[in-house]
């Protein structure tokens, strides 16, 4: 199924038209970009360059329209129109209309999303009851998978819109293709002779509903099959049959032999799934008591289609960021070579995806979801330098500055995080332009290996280039070219196909269904009663029992458990807090719960052993929670709070959460801040913090519209999704969050906190964990019994031991000097005995090659000096020295004479370092060398002798 939105167990798979494909005997025509509007059609529409770089139409466009319309053109509409009129068409047929949600998404088992249905998919599973019977959006979506392809194609994207409509459990197949429909031809005025639709093949009440009731001919109708046109979540789980409309660029062509996979003649634009059976692990088919309605029609997609433009690029979505790019590196879009074009779609891809996943809170790093943003970023700084942009400064936030204005329709939280994504982007490309820097003096140095022996650059050096600096392969040709220098292409290639290997071993593929067991009983049971804010023991009945995943209706003692309840007074985790401890009990029974998880979003499973007794279905028991483990866990709730507003004060607004771990023992909040916090910084937030809790704000706790408490200014937690209704936790004054976890009454309960350490976990991602309320105690408890312990120690009291470690560390460093001194002077006299080893050449020059192990560089180095002014002006020294730990130091020292006749101490010791796995370097007369490999020592200084009684002239 060509389905550009979809869940990973199907993947997506746009159309593929190469820019330029054209039919077999048709005349190639030339690519026209979005800003002259040239079309293939009977007349175009005129548009204005709005001052945010998107199209507006001029006043006499809709009369124009009109015209086009009855002629059977359809209306040339910017993608906010396009966008706009999706979301009204379906609203007005009583559709909620939802905003898009995070690109991170709350799905274990999937890294973004990738799909409009993705926020619905618990469900669709049935894990989760609907809030809506229908809905529409507009979803922001990231896919990388096909990133190779992204310019190269006509519609491949990280980063796209997906418009959707859904219904769960409301309308169905007919109702669907008849709005579909309507919308396609009486909305977006598309000629209906040029729609063609596909069905699966089996799938007759699709085929016939377009045949008898819309009215298609049945020679554009066509059946394909599963892969193509069948939808499932997993290997079991809800699944169905689709069907997708597709629009036709060339009908001139004819009936004859029609591919609907040609991607230079259809365009799939809109995609309809219809969700009726689950498949069972045996792989029997049964009909789902609710059946679904999943679409998505791709907003690229219909720009390019209505702005008759030949691909996604050109649209007014993404060309105005193309030809910011195009601007900055001097080119232009319209005449540019196709290489050039490439590169200036891949940056307008790009860019828009970077801006749109740091806005979501994604930073840039070597892990999950911020690798990816590294490598978005990094590929669009590696094209920018193929095209020519060049300056001092950074580019990428000029290009961020385009996207940004474009976003407001799709996310208009984008704009509040402007400076954040600027700065983000600028810190990234800084960073790795100094990367691409540092291989190029690599690139010179492998090329000129590579022209003083076999006049071939490996495939492995070139990939190696590609993988660890991000040179790509054709800087890496062009650089070795102008040298006459040829590059093993085929290698390359090897070590790419290597490379995808060992990525593909060792992606997890993930089950979907694999909680199905769980799932399926917590629809079946409904949702569990939490009464735990305010109560912390409560009488209730076990609804369910399950071991290792599977049901049971008992469990004995020993047995590890997860119990479901029709009534808890547990907290499960979520917000960052930790699920509660506790135990559940009755006459002879007695489980310890050590943690409490939510499935579907309200059935709470708690997890535990059996102490004593058994445990059955139906049974009534006493649920209590462990009350000074809540204790903490509250104050540290309430107190992360507390350290957000008070970040927020002392280092600025754009401050944000990153993650939180609401523990027992203590907390942690990570946020984004570009370098260290200054210690300063630190106790100023300390003292804010301690402020307000020696102030004793009464928490404020209530329920209300989620647009309401954003007009309070309330703060959302970062990786949360929130309903239309939602939870506002208020510290008057202090802070004011959307939270559903439990808090302290005042913020004098608190009693006080300690932040304990302030460190950074990634690029632009600072960590702070801090103790409050008893954990702060015992914390403080245990750093007292330190300084007891120490200055028992040292036989000072509390209050000198400033002083007295600074004396010690004087007294060290001292010792260690005249440590460093001895040794020093013993290398020197030791090296007095190495001139009875020195060799005259045949030259007259002084030759001494020499190990003096146990020595440091410092000692080395000066020990070489002395030997060589003893030797005079032709003399030349190599000395090498192993330490304990196995590793090199080299030194040579030449007289002006040695010099003169050619031999450079640079590179000798350069040279030789690498047959210890080491490298170095200097001046001719001086220079130090490393290496890690002490065994091969003696056969550095031998091939070091070798090379001076080759260069040095002979008589």
């Amino acid at each position: 199924m060509r389905r550009w939105g979809r869940t990973p167990s199907i993947g997506l798979h746009p159309s593929t038209l190469v820019e330029g494909n054209t039919a077999k005997g048709e005349k190639k025509e030339p690519v026209r970009h979005a800003m002259v509007m040239r079309v293939r059609v009977a007349r175009h529409v005129p548009f204005r360059r709005a001052a945010c770089g998107v199209f507006r139409r001029c006043a006499s466009t809709k009369q124009k329209e009109m015209a086009e319309t009855q002629e059977g053109t359809p209306p040339m509409l910017s993608g906010r129109e396009i966008r706009n009129k999706f979301l009204e068409f379906f609203e007005e047929r009583g559709h909620r209309r939802l905003p898009s949600s995070s690109l991170v998404p709350e799905d274990p088992t999937v890294l973004l999303t990738i799909a409009g249905m993705l926020q619905f998919k618990p469900i669709f599973l049935g894990q989760m009851p609907r809030e809506f019977p229908r809905v529409t959006t507009t979803q922001k979506c990231i896919r990388t998978k096909d990133i190779d392809n992204v310019g190269v194609t006509a519609r491949h994207h990280t980063f796209f819109e997906m418009l959707g409509n859904f219904s769960f459990g409301d309308y169905f197949k007919r109702e669907a293709i008849e709005m579909a429909w309507e919308l396609s031809t009486k909305v977006f005025c598309l000629p209906k002779e040029r729609l063609w639709i596909s069905v699966f093949r089996e799938d007759d009440e699709a085929y016939n509903i377009w045949k008898d009731e819309v009215g298609i001919p049945e020679s554009r109708i066509v059946r394909m099959g599963e892969e193509d046109n069948f939808w499932a979540s997993g290997p079991t789980g809800p699944c169905g049959p689709c069907s997708e409309l597709y629009y036709d660029m060339h009908p001139e062509r004819g009936m004859n032999g029609v591919d609907l996979d040609d991607g230079s003649r259809f365009i799939e634009f809109y995609n309809l799934v219809f969700m009726e059976s689950n498949r069972l692990s045996d792989g029997r088919m049964v009909q789902l008591q609710n059946k679904n309605i999943d679409t998505g029609m791709g907003l690229e997609r219909m720009a390019q289609i209505l702005q008759r433009v030949a691909n996604n690029y050109e649209t007014d979505l993404i060309f105005p960021i193309v030809s910011k790019a195009a601007g900055l590196a001097g080119v232009d879009y319209g005449t540019c070579d196709s290489k050039t074009k490439v590169s200036l779609k891949v940056i307008g891809d790009h860019i828009r995806a970077a801006v749109y996943l740091i806005s979501d809170g994604v930073n840039a790093s070597n892990m999950g979801r911020g690798y990816i943003l590294r490598r978005l970023i990094r590929r669009v700084v590696r094209s920018g330098r193929l095209i020519g942009i060049q300056g001092d400064g950074c580019f990428t936030p000029s290009l961020a500055v385009e996207a940004i204005k474009l976003s407001s329709d799709c996310d208009p939280t984008v704009h509040e995080k402007e400076d954040l994504i600027l700065e983000e982007l600028r810190r990234e490309e800084e960073r790795f332009s100094n990367t691409l820097d540092r291989g190029e003096k690599l690139l010179e140095e492998l090329l000129a290996t590579s022209k003083a022996s076999t006049g071939v650059l490996t495939g492995k050096d070139a990939f190696l280039l590609y993988d660890t600096f991000g040179f790509p392969l054709e800087i890496t040709q062009d650089a070795a070219s102008e040298l006459g220098v040829a590059v093993d292409t085929a290698g390359f290639e090897q070590e790419m196909a290597k490379q995808r290997r060992q990525s593909r071993a060792a992606r997890q593929e993930v089950d979907l269904t694999k909680q199905a067991s769980l799932a399926k009983l917590a629809e079946n049971l409904g949702p569990t009663l939490f009464v735990g804010y305010h109560e912390l023991e409560v009488s209730s009945t076990v609804e369910a029992l399950l071991i290792d995943g599977e049901v049971v209706h008992e469990a004995s003692e020993g047995d590890i458990v997860e119990v479901i309840l029709n009534t808890t007074c547990f907290y499960a985790e979520s917000g960052g807090q930790v699920g509660d401890h506790g135990s559940l009990y009755a006459e002879g029974v007695r489980v310890s719960v050590t943690d409490c998880q939510k499935v579907g979003g309200s059935v709470y499973v708690h997890l535990g052993s059996v102490e004593v007794g058994k445990i059955t279905t139906g049974m009534v028991l006493t649920a209590q929670v462990d009350q000074a483990l809540r204790k903490k866990a509250i104050t540290h709730h309430s107190a992360t709070h507390l350290l957000q507003s008070a970040l927020k004060e002392v280092l600025g607004d754009n401050v944000a959460q990153k993650g939180s771990l609401v523990g027992f023992d203590r907390l942690r909040f990570d946020f984004n801040f570009p370098k260290s916090v200054a210690s300063s910084d630190l106790e100023t937030v300390e003292e804010k913090v301690n402020k307000w809790i020696a102030q004793n704000i009464e928490s404020k706790i209530a329920t209300m519209e989620i647009e309401e408490a954003k007009e309070m200014g309330a703060l959302a937690t970062f990786g949360e999704k929130y309903g239309s209704t939602v939870r506002v936790v208020e510290f008057e004054g202090a802070s004011i969050e959307l939270c559903g976890g439990c808090h302290v009454e005042n913020t004098a309960e608190i009693g006080a906190m300690k932040i304990i350490s302030e460190s950074g976990i990634a690029s632009g991602i600072r960590r702070i964990e801090a103790v409050a309320g008893p954990s702060a105690l015992e914390y403080l408890s245990s750093r007292e019994q330190i300084v007891r312990d120490v200055s028992l120690a040292l036989k000072v009291r509390p209050e000198e031991l400033p002083n007295r470690v600074q004396t010690l560390q004087q007294e060290y460093l001292a010792s260690k000097k005249e440590v460093e001194d001895l040794k020093a002077e013993l290398a020197l006299l030791k090296s007095e005995k190495l001139l009875e080893s020195a060799i005259k050449l045949e030259g007259g020059q002084n030759l001494l090659v020499n190990r003096m192990d146990g020595i440091n560089p410092t000692a080395l180095s000066e020990a070489a000096q002395s030997l060589q002014k003893r030797m005079g002006d032709n003399g030349a020294v190599v000395l090498g020295s192993a330490s304990a730990e196995g590793k090199v130091n080299l030194v040579a020292a030449f007289g002006p004479a040695i010099v003169s006749a050619g031999a450079n101490a640079g590179k000798v010791v350069g040279e030789v370092a690498k047959t210890c796995g080491g490298g170095g370097g200097g001046r001719p007369n001086l220079a130090q060398a490393g290496g890690r490999d002490a065994t091969k020592l003696t056969d550095a200084l031998e091939q070091a002798k070798e090379t001076l009684v080759r260069t040095l002239p002979h008589d």
